[in-house]
């Protein structure tokens, strides 16, 4: 895709501001991997706090006295465990058990909802949710163009958000809570207690137009709390190490969330869901694969697509999703799918990397948490 043909949020004027950054092609995005390095961003938001554009997301308004019910019937976990002010993670399955994509929801008022679904599944999404649709009782509305979404992730981004909000108080939210109507120096956003770092943080959304008011907010005042910008190059080893998964790599039409660990998220024993049946006879007959954490031997770094094998096995039993070097454990580590059977910690596996079969483990996951203890 030529250059020109790239989509930009409403922040990438912004991006100029900074010598060191450097964009790349992000699904048709024209998205910054980095501002001023990926270990010193992935740093700063585990030791501190940094600001990442996400406005590339997707965000659905769906509404109506038959909302609650279709989103019942369209995700995996349980919509009406959902009140105002409150989000979920969920997944939207196909029939067979697959996954169309994971997201996120967030109720609203009763009977209004906003989904926030992954940038490279904006068409599909719609397109499967309009397919599902009922002919009454539900209207969808996509806003994505008109929303931007900044997050601000990291030990201290309470303290900044506090030091900025009126008349709400962030530290009061609890984790997948939100207010609907926060100001933030006077510019009114969603404010959510949600991310995708493993660390404490925030998510904000807020109008297209304001993004860039909001944007020079935000790195004004977090110079006093060491705040940095932060690309998708970190924001990708940071949701690495806490075990987050991304769809494409951890998720997908061929990889179930049974077998992506993620079962506390889907509500088997709710009424009928799509993609139900299937889950529930894969649960019954025994999940065939797992994802599983792997730490590295032998001198090496496993990467996306590299194959795996037991040590006496011809035949890969599996392959990783994600893999690079954790800058905050400093191990060689990689996420893999593989035969059930080699789930078991400490099992001693061999990666293909660059033509040659280096040794591995498996160890349990996820590889960081933070620590809640820490002061915030």
């Amino acid at each position: 895709m030529s250059e020109s043909a790239m989509r930009r949020t409403p922040l990438y004027s912004r991006y100029a501001n900074h010598e060191g950054v450097r964009c790349i092609d992000f699904g048709g995005w024209e998205l910054p991997v980095q501002f001023s390095g990926i270990q010193k961003e992935h740093e700063a938001v585990r030791e501190r706090a940094g600001l990442f554009d996400v406005s590339h997301m997707g965000e659905f308004f769906v509404e109506g006295v038959e909302a609650e019910r279709f989103l019942q019937h369209m995700t995996t976990n349980d919509v009406t465990q959902l009140e105002p002010g409150k989000a979920q993670y969920t997944l939207l399955c196909y029939p067979d058990g697959g996954v169309v994509d994971d997201l996120l929801i967030y109720m609203l008022n009763p009977g209004k909802y906003m989904l926030v679904v992954n940038a490279s599944n904006i068409e599909k999404d719609w397109n499967w949710l309009q397919r599902h649709l009922p002919t009454e009782g539900v209207t969808m509305c996509n806003e994505s163009d008109e929303t931007a979404l900044l997050a601000v992730q990291g030990p201290l981004s309470s303290s900044l958000l506090s030091s900025l909000c009126e008349g709400t108080d962030p530290l009061a939210l609890r984790p997948f809570t939100f207010i609907l109507d926060a100001r933030v120096a006077g510019i009114p956003v969603l404010l959510s207690r949600t991310g995708y770092t493993g660390e404490d943080g925030f998510e904000l959304y807020v109008a297209a137009d304001q993004a860039e008011a909001l944007w020079d907010l935000l790195m004004e005042a977090g110079e006093a709390y060491g705040l940095l910008p932060a690309g998708l190059g970190a924001r990708d080893t940071l949701r690495f190490e806490a075990c987050l998964p991304l769809y494409g790599q951890e998720l997908g039409p061929d990889i179930s969330p049974l077998e992506a660990g993620l079962n506390r998220f889907i509500k088997l024993e709710q009424d009928d869901f799509i993609g139900r049946d299937a889950l529930v006879k894969q649960r019954d007959a025994g999940i065939p694969r797992r994802l599983v954490g792997l730490e590295m031997i032998d001198r090496g770094i496993p990467r996306t697509h590299y194959p795996v094998f037991a040590e006496s096995s011809e035949e890969p039993i599996g392959e990783v999703t994600t893999g690079t070097q954790s800058p905050t454990l400093k191990k060689n580590l990689g996420l893999a799918i593989l035969a059930s059977r080699y789930s078991v910690p400490d099992t001693i596996l061999e990666i293909e990397i660059r033509g040659k079969r280096l040794k591995a483990k498996v160890v349990p996951l996820p590889f960081y948490r933070r620590n809640l203890s820490a002061k915030r």
